[in-house]
């Protein structure tokens, strides 16, 4: 009995780490959910094909190395992760970062950064870091995901313009237009027209026939037409040479402290994107689908699927929202959806790998711009704009550093910044008054705010001071302004604290210091109307700060009673 007992009590404690699969198999799985999960996953697969690629080539590397990301990662999270219906594989929000890497340390140091982070990853979810996301304030999320798809926009100008540059793009955003502009001369008219064609198409097709997977469609016939008429345009396979029909041997990089030490901020960086956009995603599939995802469980498996994705020669990879959406909207129930979707990506390398050497560039480019649109989050940045100034403010910071700085600096930032101002605003929240209209206490609780009791027996040498909000290190200075308010005629002062929901340490030590100042002045400090576990909270230390047990009172009646009896004591 104990040990079922002991049994149970673990499977419950690790049951967030239980793959979405085995519930999902738990349940019940059918042949009409097979059906529904294999035409999904089929479609996100071709839809995943060219996006994989393109995402590869704007990060700086091989194509191919976007479809080993999106073939191996995409499987083991799928197989092993948190929710439902989360597709993973490369995203347009590393873009920035890979690029950045690789230009520094090559895709050696890429790998070794990729690995790192994908332990990081691991390892948040085994920490149960899974809440993670609910740190991240909003308009830092819209600010930093607005300054991502301005970046992906941006690499992509150089392919679709056809720019003639002599080595490769700057990183820095500034750098990189400077670059366009010193080389707008050598733009290409066919690269143009082969462009502005496929972006035109692809939001033609998802006006008109939003289910149909426009980007492949468009891709196929304007690469059947730049083949046949032979324009001249630079190609995947020109460029990158051809794509391999199958998988690389595993293994893994070369590891050296010197390299481990270049990356080791990098690997950060892809570790906490990794962690948020995973988790980000995930959520969005759980408002979609009503369904819930297991965060910790949903880390583990990233992390996993990061290192896969390195160990076949790929890049780092993290829930894409898009695909995830389009998953859904397909029909898929459970995690074989994704699964599919990566094995279906895996026949479409083996038999088409010669096709999509054929590929011009200026159209995966258009792909790119319109992945960029999708990401900018332009009505979401407006609602965001509607809103305080200080949202605005976060949203705006956040959205240049990630443009002209860096990601990592852009979120901290922005995480700081937003958090300084919910600090502020708890303090303006905070207000301290000297009252002698007193609401009616009823044991514990209030009566409606409409519900005044005026108390004319209060005694005049006793003030009645009431504080409205937090008493935390931001408004801890209150209690010195209070005191600064008394006048002489103060033998007892009641601190009413009804209206209190938290103290911090801060707040403990300045009440300690309030105290203190009362007694060298011959001032009772007494308290009222605390909540039960604030009570419970500054007993826990009451010699250390001063305040005996026996000067705290539930209601401010009592404490009134308790006054007017002392004061009399005092007059025999």
């Amino acid at each position: 009995m104990f040990i079922a007992k002991q049994l149970k009590m673990m499977s419950s404690r690790y049951r967030e780490f239980l793959p979405k699969t085995i519930s999902c198999f738990q349940e019940g799985y059918s042949f009409k959910t097979f059906f529904s999960d294999l035409f999904a996953g089929v479609s996100v697969g071709i839809i995943a094909l060219p996006l994989a690629m393109a995402f590869a080539i704007a990060s700086g590397v091989a194509p191919e190395r976007g479809l080993f990301t999106a073939i191996v990662a995409g499987f083991i999270i799928s197989l092993l992760g948190g929710s439902r219906t989360q597709i993973a594989g490369p995203t347009g929000a590393f873009v920035v970062i890979i690029y950045a890497v690789v230009q520094r340390h090559g895709y050696d140091g890429l790998a070794v950064a990729t690995l790192m982070a994908g332990i990081m990853i691991f390892l948040m979810g085994i920490a149960r870091l899974g809440s993670l996301i609910k740190f991240i304030p909003y308009p830092v999320i819209i600010g930093f995901t607005a300054g991502i798809a301005l970046s992906i926009f941006s690499s992509a100008v150089k392919d679709f313009l056809g720019l003639q540059t002599a080595g490769a793009v700057p990183v820095e955003f500034l750098d990189k237009w400077t670059l366009y502009y010193q080389t707008a001369h050598t733009w290409s008219p066919w690269a143009v027209a082969i462009g502005t064609v496929t972006l035109g198409a692809i939001f033609l097709l998802r006006w008109k026939y939003p289910r149909l997977p426009g980007v492949i469609l468009t891709l196929v016939v304007v690469t059947a037409i730049a083949w046949v008429f032979g324009v001249p345009t630079e190609t995947i396979g020109s460029k990158f040479g051809e794509i391999p029909n199958m998988l690389p041997a595993p293994s893994l990089p070369e590891l050296t402290l010197d390299k481990i030490q270049a990356v080791f901020p990098d690997a950060i960086t892809i570790a906490l994107l990794g962690a948020i956009e995973s988790l980000l995603s995930a959520v969005i599939a759980d408002g979609m689908t009503g369904t819930r995802h297991r965060s910790n469980g949903e880390l583990v498996a990233q992390g996993l699927g990061n290192l896969g994705s390195v160990i076949f020669g790929g890049i780092p990879a993290t829930g894409a929202i898009a695909r995830t959406a389009a998953n859904i909207k397909l029909g898929a129930k459970t995690p074989v959806a994704g699964m599919i979707h990566s094995v279906t990506l895996l026949v479409l390398m083996i038999l088409v790998a010669p096709c999509a050497a054929l590929i011009p560039l200026p159209a995966l480019a258009a792909v790119l711009f319109f992945i960029a649109w999708n990401m900018s989050e332009l009505e979401n940045c407006m609602e965001v704009a509607k809103g305080p100034f200080s949202e605005t403010l976060v949203m705006l910071i956040t959205f240049l550093l990630t443009v002209l700085i860096d990601l990592t600096v852009a979120v901290q930032v922005g995480v700081i910044l937003a958090a300084v101002i919910f600090m502020k605003r708890m303090t303006d929240l905070t207000k301290g008054n000297i009252t002698k209209y007193l609401e009616q206490e009823v044991g514990e609780s209030e009566e409606k705010d409409s519900e005044f009791l005026y108390r004319s027996d209060v005694p005049r040498e006793v003030t009645v001071f009431e504080i409205d909000g937090p008493l935390f290190y931001g408004a801890a200075d209150i209690l010195n302004e209070a005191y600064q308010r008394l006048d002489s005629t103060t033998k007892i002062f009641i601190l009413r604290l009804h209206k209190c929901p938290l103290i911090d340490a801060t707040g403990l030590q300045a009440l300690k210091k309030f105290n203190q100042r009362c007694e060298q002045h011959g001032i009772k400090l007494l308290i009222s109307g605390t909540k039960p576990e604030i009570t419970k909270q500054m007993l826990k230390s009451h010699e250390a700060h001063g305040i005996p047990l026996k000067n705290f009172f539930p209601t401010i009646s009592t404490a009134l009673e308790y006054s007017k009896t002392l004061l009399e004591s005092q007059a025999n």
